[in-house]
């Protein structure tokens, strides 16, 4: 028998104002409750949207606590929603972390900190910020399981598989995307836009990202926020420059078709991977040709 849960889901596409935290709250505030008249389960905005994202050395001057009351009044507004969003977070020993949090019905349920730091290109993120340490899932509603990696936690492919694994169904995709910012040849929106809907097909699930617009200094960020389906096509794109919200449907029946369909999270031969990794990294180590 089929599960059948179909869930309506947002994804907001903002325009922050650096280092600005009262008028970014305000702005988060007015998107989660149109979402949430709209009948939308979950919003997701982009990474570090309460800060925005070129902060430098003022990310000590914007860096919250979980329990912060700017914090507690994102999680007093997300009732029967849940809400993803970007911030600084100062967790023990003051290390600082490029954070997401997942609010609802007046708690913090769930907090990703940032796994990969970029630091090339035009980016500095491992001059800023502590590393996250760990990879998981939280329920969203129904039999829907999300997995949330920030930005470059997608460019390192072993993370999204680690998701799967953990029991994701669905994968937000937080995200502070800026023309030019790798340099080079390379193309931020064609390679969004070819890895997203990779993993989508790869693994059967549906994708949400969640990108900003607007400029920071030499900064321009593409926006391109978009809902893809478990097979990898577009559900709902945000217009180029819009502010506000995309959203769309989503069926659990259709994850359950494509996974039967092509088995990647039940072929990942984890026992055999997992013996491998460890082969290379305590008896092999780098390969000759890389030594």
């Amino acid at each position: 028998m089929a599960i059948e849960s179909r869930i309506k889901l947002a994804v907001a596409q903002t325009d922050c104002v650096l280092g600005d935290l009262n008028h970014n709250l305000e702005q988060h505030l007015a998107l989660i409750e149109q979402a949430r008249d709209e009948g939308n389960g979950l919003l997701l905005f982009p990474e570090l949207s309460l800060t925005g994202y070129s902060l430098g050395a003022r990310v000590t001057e914007v860096a919250l606590h979980r329990n912060d009351l700017l914090v507690r009044k994102l999680a007093d507004a997300a009732q029967g929603i849940d809400v993803v969003f970007g911030f600084v977070e100062e967790g023990a020993a003051a290390q600082l972390y490029n954070a997401m949090a997942v609010v609802r019905d007046g708690e913090v349920v769930f907090v990703h900190r940032k796994l990969n730091l970029p630091t090339y290109g035009n980016l500095e993120e491992g001059k800023l910020f502590a590393g996250g340490r760990y990879v998981d899932t939280f329920p969203v509603s129904g039999p829907w399981q999300a997995g949330l990696l920030t930005c470059a936690d997608l460019w390192n492919p072993a993370l999204v598989h680690l998701a799967m694994l953990h029991g994701a169904t669905l994968l937000l995709a937080p995200v502070n995307s800026a023309l030019g910012a790798v340099g080079g040849e390379f193309s931020n929106p064609d390679g969004w836009d070819l890895a997203l809907r990779f993993y989508a097909m790869m693994y059967g699930q549906p994708v949400l990202m969640a990108n900003r617009c607007g400029n920071e200094g030499n900064a321009v960020f593409w926006g391109g926020s978009r809902i893809l389906d478990p097979y990898g096509r577009t559900l709902a794109i945000a217009p180029e420059g819009h502010v506000g919200l995309i959203s769309a449907e989503l069926d659990y029946a259709d994850v359950r078709q494509a996974r039967f369909q092509l088995p990647t999270v039940r072929d990942s031969n984890l026992d055999l991977v997992q013996r491998e990794i460890s082969r290379l990294a305590q008896q092999i180590g780098l390969p000759p040709v890389q030594r």
